[in-house]
């Protein structure tokens, strides 16, 4: 990552190639564990001043129309919080020479207050590009932290670190925006509240008045006094006069009763909200090659196609500058499996159409190189279309991430993925995710019981990827829930073929009988390891810390039995050393009375310590209580709450081998 110092420079494309959208990260730790900033953006034309008071984002504006700017809300850190902001450059208007990011503080504070001030940008793919820390900040209001600005038809960024003693009506003032701090404040809203105002916004622009009865109205002008809409951490007391009555839910599943009720309602559902949270729908639908513009949403729409009129489960579509971007949207929930030749008509229809897309949506997830449908194209169409596949898992994480840990423009958005979270998690809905381990499971493991299993059997093959779908699943649902990345590693060579990679690991399941995953799970001092032994009928949860580079064998080893203190008894802890001899290896109940049992007797170096955590493995092929898929969610989940979460997140680098050692 590329450190900047302040008045320095840089251009984006010199740091990546895929700049066409960033996300800018504002950070800061207090020392009293109270104090925060609010991030704001400006964008000005070449004389220094914004178009209109339309381009001043901050918490009562948060979000742009075209989807050029988005403020994500805050997220918790160790100490402090950060504020997130995307920006799409692409979308960003011609006459826009400057993006000014900056931040600012309420009721007479001062970043003076605030450690670590600190700014970085990372590309659409999440790499991180550069890092600015602001040093000395001082008793001012607001802060510029940096700017984008247009040279050569590219995009640079400058690091300022400049003050505002005004705070962020005077650094807004500066820039030309119009502020009104005179009217009385407005109460904090509830959630109730926002969602009136929603609703009565959607009326307003669906029954617009007459042009003749419409009075002209003043150009509303920002206020800065912060307008806060929240939902609220802690559920409120119920009025029911028993458990039996239940909460009435704005998408209601429990009277679904057929697969083709719960598709249709659940595309219904889905694109709704992504229409009403600009959000999420542009989070769901920018990896689909969707611009950033105005996004409508459509269900029971029938298409003409010869004498059988084909009516797809849903329609999105996108207007930037005129133009529009279409992708019709196949559904699918529980079990059911898209089909080949439906998908295919879709994609006929759109290539005749001029459209762009075509999203498939089940609770299958896609490999790389395993696609869940096959189409042809017509090589000779002009109009290519695009084939997408989006899993209800994802669409889950996407939600979690958003309503837990990024943050929502307003209560209203935050209240209807709520609502979204709880259709989808709800057992009628259908939309549970990856949920079978396919048909060719049972035989399988049979024949590894028996050793009838032999290499090259295409059946092993299906359950690979049946595995590395679960374990997709796995990340997702973990990094969700932990607002952090959560990605599966492949120890595969750089530009190794898919079919070759799980041909071997099919190879491997049946000499060994054994399924083998890596999670990397961002702010981890290692990366958890997930193993399915079928001939023992064990999974097998563990990570491998490395040693501190400092200190002594003993200190380390108490220091770990205090970190496990609320960790199962018997958790297995293995030294390790260097060289090929294995160290001492004990469980937790054995080793907490006696850290000293950790050491090795004959004084190896120790090169770190393996964790793991050993649970029987579910029999079935799907989720119910005693299938497999089931027990390797709560062995993550275990695992992670009661090993993993207690461990020190500061990583420490691991010691250099002695000269002449073998590396262990």
């Amino acid at each position: 990552m590329h450190e900047m110092i302040k008045g320095a420079n840089v251009g984006l494309t010199s740091l990546s190639t895929d700049v066409g959208s960033v996300m800018v990260s504002l950070g800061w730790s207090s020392p009293t564990g109270e104090g925060d900033a609010d991030v704001s953006v400006l964008l000005l034309t070449a004389d220094g001043q914004v178009r209109s008071d339309a381009d001043f984002y901050f918490y009562n504006n948060p979000v742009a129309p075209d989807g050029s700017v988005q403020l994500l809300g805050k997220a918790p850190t160790d100490g402090g919080s950060e504020d997130r902001i995307t920006f799409d450059l692409s979308a960003i208007p011609p006459r826009v020479e400057r993006i000014v990011v900056a931040a600012s503080r309420h009721e007479g504070a001062g970043f003076g207050e605030l450690d670590d001030l600190r700014m970085s940008v990372a590309d659409a793919s999440g790499e991180g590009l550069l890092r600015f820390s602001v040093e000395e900040a001082g008793a001012v209001g607001a802060l510029l932290f940096g700017e984008f600005y247009r040279r050569s038809g590219d995009w640079k960024f400058r690091a300022i670190g400049q003050g505002y003693g005004s705070g962020l009506a005077g650094l807004a003032t500066d820039f030309g925006v119009d502020i009104d701090d005179a009217a009385e404040p407005e109460p904090e809203a509830t959630v109730e509240q926002a969602v009136v105002e929603a609703a009565a916004a959607v009326l307003e622009q669906a029954v617009p008045e007459p042009a003749a009865a419409a009075a002209p109205r003043a150009e509303p002008r920002p206020r800065t006094a912060k307008k806060k809409v929240t939902l609220p951490k802690v559920a409120k007391k119920s009025l029911a006069e028993n458990d039996a009555w239940r909460t009435a839910r704005l998408f209601p599943a429990s009277a679904l009763k057929s697969d083709r009720e719960r598709e249709t309602r659940a595309t219904s559902v889905l694109l709704s909200v992504m229409t009403q949270v600009p959000e999420f729908g542009r989070r769901l639908t920018a990896g689909f090659g969707a611009p950033a513009g105005r996004m409508e949403t459509f269900t029971e729409v029938t298409l003409p196609n010869g004498d059988s009129p084909r009516r797809p489960d849903g329609v999105i579509r996108v207007e930037r500058a005129g133009k529009l971007w279409t992708a019709l949207v196949e559904t699918k929930t529980n079990g059911n499996a898209l089909r080949q030749e439906q998908v295919q008509a879709y994609v006929d229809i759109a290539a005749r159409r001029g459209y762009e897309a075509v999203i498939t949506l089940s609770n299958d997830v896609e490999l790389d190189g395993s696609p869940l449908i096959e189409v042809k194209t017509d090589g000779r169409r002009k109009n290519k279309v695009a084939l997408w596949h989006l899993s209800w898992a994802e669409v889950t994480h996407q939600a979690q991430m958003l309503i837990r840990h990024e943050g929502v423009a307003n209560g209203a958005h935050a209240w209807l993925l709520q609502e979204l979270l709880h259709y989808l998690q709800h057992e009628n809905s259908g939309c549970h995710g990856f949920q079978n381990m396919g048909p060719a499971w049972v035989p399988v493991r049979k024949g590894i019981d028996d050793e009838t299993l032999c290499q090259g059997d295409a059946r092993a093959v299906d359950v690979v990827e049946s595995w590395e779908r679960l374990v997709r699943q796995v990340c997702l649902r973990l990094g969700g829930e932990l607002g952090q990345k959560v990605l599966p590693v492949q120890r595969a060579r750089r530009g190794a073929e898919p079919h070759a990679r799980r041909a071997a690991l099919a190879d491997r399941l049946c000499r060994d009988g054994k399924l083998d995953a890596e999670l990397r799970i961002e702010g981890t001092p290692g990366v958890l390891a997930l193993c399915a032994d079928l001939r023992t009928g064990k999974l097998r949860t563990s990570i491998e810390i490395p040693a501190p580079e400092q200190g002594y064998p003993l200190t380390w080893a108490k220091r770990l039995v205090r970190q496990l203190d609320e960790a199962p008894a018997d958790v297995h802890v293995e030294t390790l050393v260097a060289g090929d001899v294995g160290g001492p290896r004990g469980t937790l109940e054995r080793l907490r009375p006696e850290p000293a049992d950790m050491l090795p007797r004959n004084g190896a170096q120790i090169t770190g310590f393996r964790l793991s955590l050993f649970r029987g493995m579910g029999n079935t092929r799907g989720n119910a209580e005693s299938g497999f898929i089931r027990s390797v969610d709560d062995s993550v989940d275990r695992f992670h709450t009661y090993v993993v979460e207690n461990l020190d997140r500061r990583a420490p680098r691991p010691r250099q081998p002695v000269v002449g050692a073998a590396a262990g």
